[in-house]
């Protein structure tokens, strides 16, 4: 009689063992009962591994920087308290259920509702957080640099499936340094970074936002990131810095006026300083 074959690993217990979680015995086992396109695949995944942690193994040994982790500080917070809303939810959807009051349920719905915040602030405050992981880089801000724009430009709206226009910044003192592919809770997101004579950064962050209606030119700032966001046509775009409002203020509305004028930009002027 046969042996059995033993059943293939799933996905879980492949990347385990290409990321080395697995004990020693268990690694080798796992291995010798992989047949060979999958054993290939997985030598390639440990291969392409191991060039990546050689090109940015220095990333292990660096501190967070300061700002990003108070932006995942806020990020958990907010997470957190929204955690509560939800707890104190059910608590008083059990209390409504036993008692019969069906308005207290529709409070409690209201209170959930105004809690989360909205499709496009998310949007901002994720711009946020791409803002402070990639500002302070040196030796790797971008995928790909200004000197190939239109490389830049030409892969950046295959992948978001969106024609992109890059705003020229030169009047206003700040020079391209390049863009990057970045994933989001909507699919792909495009970052360009433009830079100043003297040093200092900003980031214009663009993307599809789910389920978001038209949202007027508002201002986002908690810490020391900040910027302006706006959403047409289920595209969001923020541009992030830190500057003092009036600063980014200026900047984002020429953003804007370049993008409203290039096609399938929206036609509203934005509402200044709300």
């Amino acid at each position: 009689m046969n042996a059995p074959r033993p059943s293939l690993p799933d996905d879980s217990e492949l990347h385990a063992l290409v990321d080395g979680r697995l004990p020693a015995g268990d690694a080798e086992r796992l291995r010798a009962g992989l047949d060979t396109p999958v054993r290939e695949e997985s030598d390639a995944w440990m291969r392409q591994r191991a060039m990546l942690r050689a090109l940015h193994g220095d990333w292990l040994e660096r501190p967070m920087p300061d700002a990003l982790h108070r932006a995942a500080q806020r990020l958990q917070d907010a997470r957190a308290e929204r955690g509560r809303w939800l707890a104190w939810g059910g608590v008083a959807a059990g209390w409504v259920l036993a008692f019969g009051l069906g308005w207290g349920l529709h409070g409690r719905d209201a209170t959930l509702a105004a809690a989360a915040p909205s499709a496009p602030l998310l949007f901002a405050q994720q711009a946020a957080v791409a803002h402070a992981v990639y500002q302070p880089e040196q030796r790797h801000p971008v995928e790909v640099t200004a000197a190939q724009q239109d490389h830049l430009v030409q892969w950046l709206s295959k992948r978001l499936a969106r024609p992109l226009t890059v705003p020229h910044l030169q009047e206003q003192g700040f020079d391209l340094v390049g863009g990057r592919l970045l994933p989001g809770g909507s699919g792909a997101r495009a970052q360009f970074m433009y830079q100043n004579a003297a040093g200092t950064r900003i980031t214009l962050y663009l993307g599809a936002v789910d389920d978001a209606q038209a949202e007027a030119f508002r201002f986002y700032g908690e810490g020391p990131v900040s910027g302006f966001y706006w959403v047409e046509r289920g595209f969001g775009y923020a541009l992030s810095g830190e500057l003092p409002r009036p600063a980014l203020q200026a900047l984002a509305t020429a953003v804007y006026r370049q993008l409203s004028a290039a096609p399938p930009a929206g036609a509203h002027a934005p509402a200044r300083g709300s």
